[in-house]
């Protein structure tokens, strides 16, 4: 390989960001998440890759929800090439919802590289209606179909997309599913006529199917290295959506009136998450190179990132499990509700999964809940989807005297009338009734 390529992919944080800290060693504070990933991002840019993971790493503890950080550190080991814990940090950002296609693609080149080919293309087809088909041809072409690459980058090419990326990606499948003649014309359209023939020794060199590992790591212009995969702790099992429940703060009143402008209410993660801009959107597109198949122009790196202004947090708090009853507790009352217009919202969440998944914890955590009615409805606030759990159908007294309960037991709850919805509901949006 000649020349290393440019960074695989470009990451960068925006400056706005409300962040916990966490406690370290000795009484001090560890950094915020934009701090830690700010550094990280200056540190990938200038190829610094152990540095990029240190930084990336510490981002993630200290806001291990928030899927952009978890992309960030895929991309500082992929740029390191340690290609498992690459994998496992790409498949958590998109477990939180990172629908970016090229975390998809990163996750699918890791996997590539790894051996594990099936994985490799599960990744890619789950995301293929979003991915740019120069990128999904060649993609799938490594991952061990190059006769489908070669189709997909044929018909992109007579569809008018006419590049010097997508004929240089087409002259790479070519290679890889044997067909030379083909694969050394197209190299010609791009390519010296003094480099075709080293470009084609190169790929000749590697073409054979038991070289994935090869292939990959010239593609991204990296040493793979042994891995284990990453740290335990920065394991997603590690914080789950129930527990990191923020505790509520807005009193019983209507609570839209407490609600910061573009605020939601409160979510799975202890932390705001964090609001990127990508600095560059190429994809592959790492200029002319002998190890690499796609052409195209190269961009500078980012020079700085500005500092980070941090906003006032919520006051957060893990959700308790309910105390063990006690001879007090079990003499007690047990709470009469009547209907009525309101809900009591319990929780804020990524996805349609955590959501499910934290209604069932709620019922077992308050007996209260255990005969009570779900929906779960949709919202929209500061341009994210959230996933609303709510317990319905309440009296006003009820409902308050039934949140209260829950926050008297360390959980989170707001209580408010149908007819008033909550900010950023949207309209018939609601997902799903369950029966009592």
């Amino acid at each position: 390989m000649t020349t290393r390529n440019a960074t695989f992919i470009r990451l960068a944080v925006s400056t706005a960001l409300v962040s916990t800290a966490l406690a370290g060693c000795g009484g001090k504070v560890a950094p915020t998440a934009a701090h830690s990933a700010g550094k990280a991002e200056v540190a990938l840019a200038k190829g610094k890759t152990d540095k990029a993971i240190t930084h990336a790493e510490a981002a993630v503890l200290a806001s291990p929800r928030d899927p952009y950080v978890r992309t960030l550190l895929g991309n500082a080991y992929l740029e390191n090439g340690r290609l498992a814990s690459a994998a496992q940090s790409f498949q958590d950002a998109i477990d939180l919802g990172d629908t970016s296609p090229r975390t998809a693609i990163s996750l699918s080149l890791a996997l590539t590289g790894m051996g594990d080919r099936a994985a490799a293309i599960y990744a890619l087809e789950k995301h293929e209606a979003a991915i740019d088909p120069a990128d999904f041809g060649l993609a799938i072409a490594l991952a061990g179909q190059p006769q489908r690459g070669v189709d997909v980058l044929s018909n992109t090419l007579r569809a008018g997309n006419n590049t010097a990326k997508v004929r240089q990606n087409l002259a790479y499948a070519y290679a890889m599913s044997g067909q030379w003649r083909e694969a050394r014309l197209m190299v010609a359209e791009d390519v010296p006529a003094d480099m075709v023939g080293d470009r084609m020794a190169e790929w000749g060199a590697i073409a054979h199917p038991e070289h994935y590992r090869t292939r990959i790591a010239n593609l991204l212009g990296v040493e793979i290295v042994a891995d284990s995969g990453q740290p335990q702790m920065l394991a997603l099992a590690n914080s789950p959506s129930v527990d990191m429940l923020a505790a509520e703060t807005i009193a019983d009143e209507e609570p839209q009136v407490a609600l910061a402008a573009g605020e939601e209410l409160p979510a799975i993660a202890p932390t705001v998450p964090i609001e990127r801009v990508a600095l560059d959107d190429n994809f592959l597109d790492n200029g002319i190179a002998a190890s690499s198949p796609v052409t195209a122009e190269r961009k500078p790196a980012p020079t700085r990132i500005a500092a980070a202004k941090p906003k006032p947090a919520e006051p957060v708090r893990e959700v308790a499990a309910a105390p063990a009853p006690s001879k007090t507790m079990a003499s007690s009352p047990r709470l009469t509700l009547a209907s009525g217009d309101y809900n009591i919202q319990l929780g804020s969440y990524f996805s349609m999964a955590d959501a499910e998944e934290g209604w069932n914890k709620f019922q077992k955590m308050y007996p209260e809940l255990a005969d009570a009615e779900r929906v779960i409805s949709k919202a929209r606030v500061n341009g994210k989807l959230y996933f609303r759990v709510a317990a319905v159908g309440y009296a006003k007294d009820s409902a308050r005297a039934l949140c209260s309960n829950v926050k008297g037991k360390g959980g989170s709850c707001i209580a408010y009338s149908q007819s008033n919805p909550l900010p950023g509901a949207i309209a018939n949006g609601k997902i799903r009734v369950a029966a009592r």
